[in-house]
């Protein structure tokens, strides 16, 4: 009780709002039309004092009550400090554990990352993504690509790709301005550190595929041939189900046959497409190092996530596990074949996958964003829609409640 209390004084207290986080003259992907908050911060929205907000919603909580998603939508559409978020955190939280969870409005969402970033609280906008589970926060794809955006144009590549990491997790890569975006970090990323954890090398496997599928170009095969190669690698000296435990992707083994079925896709397709050195160097160093005698192979090594599964399992896993280590050679004939014959038919990119995602940012994500423009504009108007309906039956419940007190008040009083 007391902390709640506490909370309240603080808002009460505070009178003056910090001046808003300026990002002119700094270099970004996206254009100042796109990252631009001019439509959202003249929304129409309701003024409220955020202490009282603070109150009704401590009240509620206390006589074991929802609160609406309404009140908490006020809440952070009114946050106007870097102090203020802190306590918008709070309520995000109450708000997931409580009743009306499941009722966290997308615009609220929106706003709040908004928020963090215009506050100078873009920690706060990654903790609450990454802990999305405790608090709610699922963006679309124009709200990760703000916050991709800030953290590249900040030059802070480390949290960039942890967005990226989350919007791998949440299988965003529905729009290709995030594909580009996400890209772009990843092979920033790759460029600068080359000893990865097998963590590391599943979250990159998986979100350099995922997108890769979804590009029809080289980058997109090349990106499909690099993740097959860094999933395959953990698939052999992990587990699979280290590769698809709690991840988006498939459970069935064979990642390292996938990944050279990607050559044979390129080798035998009439389109332009290549694939890049630095995707089959990785492939190579992978199909090497499994080929080598090692204490990670799977007789030696402790098992990586299979320590809650059964006899019975743990056993099909480790056939499962032997028929792709045993397949390991052929493997390696048909990467070499394969290789040769892209080499022969002139099919191999040497140009970095940084410079070739750079040079496809620089041709298509000005298409990309005027679509994506447009879908948010029309975002804002459906939102608009949405929350005026809403304050509607607010108004409604209200009224009825307050016709059905005035009813009893008045059958107590009558003889």
């Amino acid at each position: 009780m007391a902390a709640p209390m506490v909370r309240r004084g603080i808002l009460l207290a505070r009178q003056v709002s910090l001046p808003q986080l300026t990002l002119a003259g700094k270099r970004c992907l996206l254009s100042a039309a796109y990252v631009d908050s001019h439509k959202w911060e003249t929304r129409e929205k309701e003024d409220c004092h955020l202490a009282d907000l603070a109150s009704l919603m401590d009240k509620t909580y206390e006589r074991k009550l929802p609160v609406s998603s309404l009140t908490i939508s006020r809440f952070v559409d009114n946050i106007s400090s870097r102090e203020e978020i802190d306590h918008a955190e709070y309520y995000l939280y109450k708000f997931r554990h409580s009743p009306n969870c499941w009722y966290l409005r997308d615009w609220t969402i929106h706003t709040w990352i908004r928020q963090c970033l215009k506050y100078d609280a873009q920690d706060k906008a990654l903790y609450t993504l990454v802990n999305k589970i405790q608090y709610g926060i699922f963006p679309d794809n124009f709200t990760f690509n703000l916050l991709m955006d800030y953290f590249i144009k900040k030059e802070n590549y480390k949290d960039a790709l942890s967005v990226v990491f989350e919007v791998m997790m949440q299988e965003a890569f529905e729009v290709p301005s995030t594909q580009l975006l996400s890209l772009y970090v990843l092979y920033h990323c790759l460029a600068k550190k080359t000893d990865f954890t097998w963590e590391e090398e599943r979250n990159f496997g998986a979100s350099l595929l995922l997108p890769g599928l979804k590009q029809k170009n080289s980058v997109g095969l090349s990106s499909q041939l690099y993740g097959y190669a860094l999933l395959g690698k953990v698939e052999l000296q992990q587990g699979l189900r280290a590769v698809y435990h709690n991840m988006p992707l498939l459970w069935r083994p064979g990642y390292l046959d996938r990944a050279l079925q990607v050559m044979e896709k390129a080798a035998s397709s009439p389109e332009d497409g290549k694939l890049c050195t630095e995707a089959l160097r990785v492939l190579d160093s992978a199909l090497q190092a499994l080929m080598a005698p090692a204490p990670g192979s799977p007789e030696a090594r402790p098992p990586g996530g299979e320590g809650r599964q059964g006899p019975e399992e743990l056993l099909e896993q480790l056939d499962v596990e032997e028929t792709e280590q045993s397949k390991l050679p052929q493997y390696l004939e048909r990467f070499k074949a394969l290789h040769s014959k892209l080499q022969a038919l002139g099919k191999v990119e040497s140009e970095s996958l940084l410079t070739l995602t750079t040079q496809l940012i620089k041709d298509q994500l000005p298409t990309c964003e005027a679509e994506d423009i447009a879908t948010y504009e029309q975002k804002l108007r459906q939102w608009h829609l949405e929350r005026v309906q809403l304050i509607q039956r607010e108004q409604e419940q209200r009224e009825k409640a307050r016709l059905e007190y005035q009813a009893r008040r008045a059958a107590k009083a009558s003889p």
